[in-house]
Order: structure tokens, then sequence, then C-alpha cells
């Protein structure tokens, strides 16, 4: 028996491949998928610039619920490209503990 995520990424990150494998009419990500890559992007560029306004506002709750739309649609994003969440997971584990001008410094030109 398949056991289930255990992060509420990896649940949603699921749920966005089989869209994209099993695409409904009333699917939003299966939408975007059949869109493409710029529709995609587009829509995560302007999740990112809603948090930007939403944290210069500083309400709580629309922090949240724009946080939780960016880390959707970059979902949609690594599911475009079949990269999983733990890939990212990973990197950041890497990173950790290492000072952001100096892992910035070690980057390949």
């Amino acid at each position: 028996m398949n056991q289930p995520p255990q992060h509420i990424l990896d649940a949603v990150y699921q749920v966005i491949l089989d869209r994209k494998a099993n695409p409904g009419e009333n699917s939003y990500t299966a939408s975007l998928m059949r869109k493409g890559l710029d529709t995609i992007l587009k829509k995560v560029g302007e999740e990112s610039t809603e948090l930007v306004i939403a944290g210069k506002g500083g309400a709580r709750r629309e922090i949240v619920c724009e946080t939780a739309d960016l880390f959707f649609h970059t979902l949609v994003l690594l599911g475009y490209h079949e990269i999983p969440p733990e890939e990212i997971f990973g990197e950041l584990r890497r990173r950790f503990g290492t000072s952001g001008i100096e892992e910035k410094n070690s980057r390949p030109s």
C-alpha cells in the first residue's frame, strides 16, 4: 500500500502531476498545463507581485493567502518541468547553515 506524502507541498504536487497526466475539463491546473509555460510563468509572476503588495500592506491573512497562491503556482511550474519538491528541499538543506553571500559566491558563473 502506498503511503500518502508527509508534507502538504508533496501532496499538492502529486495532485498537480495527476491533473497533468489526466486533464479534466473543470481542472484549473489542467487548464494551466494546456495553456503552457508562458501562462504558468505569468501566474507565478502575478502571484509574486500580489505577495509583495500583501507584504507591504502587512495584513497577516492576505500574506498567508498570497503565499499559498505563490506556492501553488510554483508547484505547477515544477510539475510542468517534472521537478519534484524534494529537489528544492534538498537544495535548501544543502544551503542550510551557509551564509547567503558565501553560497551565492560558490555558484558557477
